[in-house]
């Protein structure tokens, strides 16, 4: 394959998915690491794609992007599936915990259905709403107040002031994006206060979050990569990442997806 019929196909991906790694393209296309990454400097010269840590993403999608929480709760679905489950393996009866807004926190709020005397605290109407849908009478949720974002978090001051007097067991962190050097990111300022707010509360801080989130950056960090306690991602998440979060990440687990 030349050298241009190789970067249409990183292109076309870049466009379909918004991201590429080097280590799939490697797979993809049959060639070595340092080819991959001369096509890539090569479009990002062309100002056709951004270069990121470990690949590339779309031009189009900046840092404050921020798509609406339908649009994705149809992305890697298998692999939210995945962490969701590993995810409640972490919750014990009779503890408060924290959930984010998020698909895959509201992913996992629909798998603590089993999970007996909980009192849970979230800023999404949607995790809520989940979680009281089975009508358990031992079950507490308590939902803050705040301004709606187009990922249908509530944020803001109302938000934040809410969460400053709460000590909770377990607090689980849905984030935009995961790389080296900006930790975990959004897209949304209002909602990367109202995370930390929610970080400070915990005990115990896990960030779930899919291979696809490796190398996004989002306008503002919530977290260091140091500073959560457990990460839970997917068994689709590439070995230059995996080393570098062993390395930077108190504890890493990866769900295995059933494809």
């Amino acid at each position: 394959m030349l050298a241009r019929q190789r970067q249409e196909v990183i292109l076309d991906e870049v466009r379909r998915t918004g991201a590429v790694q080097v280590s799939a393209l490697v797979r993809r296309l049959g060639v070595s690491d340092m080819t991959v990454r001369r096509d890539l400097d090569a479009l990002a010269r062309r100002g056709l794609v951004e270069k990121v840590y470990g690949g590339a993403t779309s031009t189009v999608g900046r840092s404050t992007d921020e798509p609406g929480f339908e649009a994705k709760s149809v992305r890697q679905l298998a692999e939210k599936e995945a962490i969701a489950r590993l995810a409640a393996e972490q919750v014990r009866p009779g503890t408060a915990i924290g959930l984010s807004a998020g698909t895959t926190t509201w992913t996992l709020a629909r798998h603590l259905d089993e999970i007996a005397d909980l009192t849970v605290v979230t800023n999404s109407v949607r995790v809520a709403d989940a979680l009281q849908q089975r009508g358990r009478t031992d079950r507490t949720v308590v939902l803050t107040g705040g301004v709606r974002t187009p990922s249908d978090a509530l944020v803001g001051p109302v938000a934040v002031q809410s969460l400053r007097s709460l000590h909770l067991d377990l607090v689980f962190l849905g984030v935009h994006g995961i790389a080296p050097h900006a930790g975990f990111t959004t897209p949304n300022l209002n909602e990367s206060e109202t995370n930390r707010a929610l970080a400070d509360a915990a005990a115990r801080l896990v960030v779930v979050a899919d291979h696809s989130k490796w190398s996004t950056v989002g306008i503002s960090t919530i977290a260091d990569l140091s500073e959560i306690d457990l990460l839970i991602s997917d068994d689709g998440l590439p070995a230059e990442a995996r080393e570098v979060l062993s390395e930077n990440v108190p504890e890493l687990l990866l769900a295995e997806v059933q494809r």
